[in-house]
């Protein structure tokens, strides 16, 4: 298991008590199911495949959840230098799983993933599910107007159907 970085306020794992398989890398996911997933995300509405592998392919990590049956039943990916910074996206747990504590496990096990170990800053976006982040220690961003961004709309995807 990897090192817990002490510096941060999140419960120590239970991964054993689970039936679920933590797999990180490009490699080890199953992109036809977690664009399948993300596609109905209120966040990326209609991404297809490609573009999902594109941003997995551009992440400094990716995280895969698997059920016993070897389906994969969760993702999520995040953008880092590995060294102060990381965001935080795209989790996802398939609906079916939903309820169950993998998110938070999902969460832990990127936390204290060991290419994160010297990450002290930890960022994600969400507009319902802060109850779930909260509990492996996010909180609301303490400097807010610190935060600048520019966004422009999603680009139109022209050529790729759904999951294409």
């Amino acid at each position: 298991m990897n090192e817990v970085n002490t510096s941060l306020p999140i419960p120590k794992p239970t991964f054993e008590r689970m039936n679920y398989n933590f797999r990180s890398g490009y490699e080890n996911m199953d992109f036809d199911k977690v664009s399948g997933m993300l596609t109905n995300a209120y966040w990326c509405k209609g991404i297809c495949k490609p573009e999902v592998m594109k941003g997995a392919g551009n992440s400094s990590l990716v995280v895969g959840v698997f059920s016993p049956e070897n389906e994969q039943i969760g993702y999520a990916r995040v953008i880092s230098d590995k060294t102060r910074f990381a965001y935080i996206l795209d989790v996802i747990i398939d609906d079916r799983f939903r309820r169950q504590g993998i998110g938070q496990h999902l969460m832990m096990y990127i936390l204290q993933h060991e290419d994160l170990k010297e990450v002290y800053q930890f960022l994600l976006r969400t507009s319902d599910a802060h109850g779930v982040y909260s509990k492996v220690g996010f909180q609301p961003v303490s400097r807010p107007a610190d935060w600048m961004e520019i966004r422009h709309s999603r680009p139109e995807r022209k050529g790729h159907g759904k999951n294409s």
